[in-house]
């Protein structure tokens, strides 16, 4: 973390509270990941279908019994299955259709990114660190996602109303943003844009249930929490993983209501509230460093946090005593 007046934090190892194989993160390119698993599906037996576009789940009452599909040759077809998963990411098939996404009125938000080669890195172990940096103010901030092939992915949130205030084009945004951060600015000196600008908007949200009969969200098709702690891709995997076990279950038992096919829903929704109290305290000014300075014993609760370990009622002994540093920072402020 870097703040806005150009102070870095130490950084957070992961190996050092539980060292595993698992202690570390691979920083990815979305595509090539993604990829990956969709090969890796298809080895294990599951037929895909390449070019295809669903254009809607089939309903029967309020239970879905399939999917309607254009094929690449243009034909439509339906699909018929015991249990849909809308895993479609931010288009929301399902969430969209039955009209359950709520956004958070807390967290309205928007980036701007692009990708730069050849700009600066850290040196040795935190050479693949992502980076997250304050801008003046704290009005916003950026990452900094070194990549392979020397590519590091760049890019600022702020928020809707400063972020667009101005109504200039995205690459115009980017570098006005960057002029307010000298220490993304530097980084970002020694490299060259590759492609264009990209840019999204209110992107936090989460559909009020996770299932219901006969159909399933998972990853961002049911949320997205924001980007400050890269938890997308985790919190997508493991919605997926405990989506599955009580898919298998329903199916063995014959069950495909919505009780039973989203039984996970409770304890993933826990997890992500945790998570989303991390992603509030950040917004609101709260300085991990002086929580950790003030209770040294907290610092492997933190970094559990920060890894992602949030389904665990364990994690409390940390985000409760945080939640009270942040309503004293708040009284401090309101009598100030």
């Amino acid at each position: 973390f870097v703040t806005d007046t150009g102070k870095e934090s130490q950084p957070f190892y992961f190996f050092e509270n539980n060292p595993h194989e698992c202690a570390q993160t691979w920083q990815v390119v979305r595509s090539e990941f993604d990829k990956m698993l969709l090969d890796n599906a298809s080895d294990l037996g599951v037929d895909v279908c390449y070019g295809c576009r669903v254009l809607d789940a089939i309903f029967e009452g309020n239970r879905c019994v399939g999917v309607k599909v254009q094929n690449p040759d243009g034909s439509i077809e339906e699909v018929r299955a015991k249990v849909v998963v809308d895993a479609s990411g931010q288009s929301l098939v399902i969430g969209n259709r039955l009209k359950i996404k709520e956004t958070d009125p807390l967290l309205k938000k928007a980036s701007v990114w692009a990708y730069f080669e050849g700009a600066s890195r850290e040196a040795g172990l935190d050479e693949g660190a992502t980076l997250v940096l304050q801008t003046e103010g704290k009005k916003g901030w950026f990452w900094y996602i070194p990549l392979h092939n020397n590519i590091v992915s760049v890019g600022v949130v702020s928020s809707i109303e400063d972020m667009f205030a101005d109504k200039l084009s995205h690459e115009e945004i980017f570098n006005r943003e960057l002029d307010r951060c000298p220490a993304a600015k530097r980084r970002v000196a020694a490299g060259k844009r590759v492609g264009g600008f990209m840019s999204t908007k209110d992107f936090s949200y989460r559909c009020s249930q996770v299932a219901g009969d006969g159909w399933v969200l998972v990853g961002d098709a049911f949320g997205f929490l924001d980007p400050i702690y890269s938890s997308g891709v985790f919190l997508a995997l493991k919605s997926g993983e405990m989506a599955a076990d009580a898919i298998a279950a329903a199916i063995l038992k014959n069950d495909l209501s919505a009780k039973q096919l989203g039984n996970w829903g409770p304890k993933f929704i826990q997890g992500m509230d945790r998570m989303k109290r991390l992603v509030y305290a950040f917004y609101e000014g709260f300085s991990f460093g002086a929580f950790i300075r003030q209770n040294p014993d907290m610092k492997r609760h933190v970094i559990d946090l920060l890894v992602g370990d949030v389904f665990k009622d364990s994690v409390d002994a940390v985000v409760n005593p945080m939640d009270l540093m942040r309503e004293e920072m708040r009284a401090m402020t309101t009598h100030m």
